[in-house]
């Protein structure tokens, strides 16, 4: 039974990212911002946020840090807006950009914040990431290229989508 927990778990981590060090470590090294960002940004009418390692490293905390330039994963049910409740807008921790309304935010029971959708078209931007053995959708914010978390055709209505973000990826803003 113990072991059948342990691979419960493992499974459920696994929908959103792997929580395992190991992978972590394996994973690409920070990114830093490309054109094709830029572009994207452009594309979503806002300017692209493009800083150097060291001053992203500055304005972030070592989690942010991981999570966002090192397509790092927190731990599930331990970020600070996995069941958050509270009416109003959650930003980029990066950039600042609007990202989710809390409207769109449902719980998944995996262990991250989950939304059926973006605030608006072109505030998120999605690649594909093959790591970890396995084909998923990255979603990444359009602005400043931060790792967000993934995206799954297992959401519900109207959009059947599940956005898995990292809490650590977020700032909130609630509504007055």
């Amino acid at each position: 039974m113990r072991s059948f927990l342990f691979l419960t778990i493992l499974t459920l981590a696994s929908a959103c990212g792997s929580t395992h060090e190991d992978v972590e470590a394996s994973r690409a090294p920070a990114r830093t911002a490309t054109a094709s960002r830029a572009a994207a940004a452009q594309e979503s009418g806002t300017d692209a946020v493009e800083l150097s390692e060291s001053e992203w490293r500055e304005r972030l905390t070592a989690e942010q840090f991981h999570v966002l330039r090192e397509e790092g994963t927190e731990r599930a049910f331990t970020g600070a807006y996995h069941d958050h409740h509270a009416a109003g807008v959650y930003t980029c921790a990066g950039c600042g950009a609007e990202l989710y309304a809390s409207e769109s935010k449902f719980d998944s029971g995996t262990g991250w914040p989950s939304f059926s959708q973006a605030i608006a078209d072109g505030q998120v931007r999605t690649e594909v990431d093959n790591s970890l053995g396995m084909s998923r959708t990255e979603i990444e914010c359009a602005r400043c290229g931060g790792h967000l978390g993934h995206v799954f055709d297992d959401g519900p209505a109207p959009t059947g989508k599940r956005h898995c973000v990292n809490s650590a990826s977020l700032n909130f803003s609630a509504a007055e």
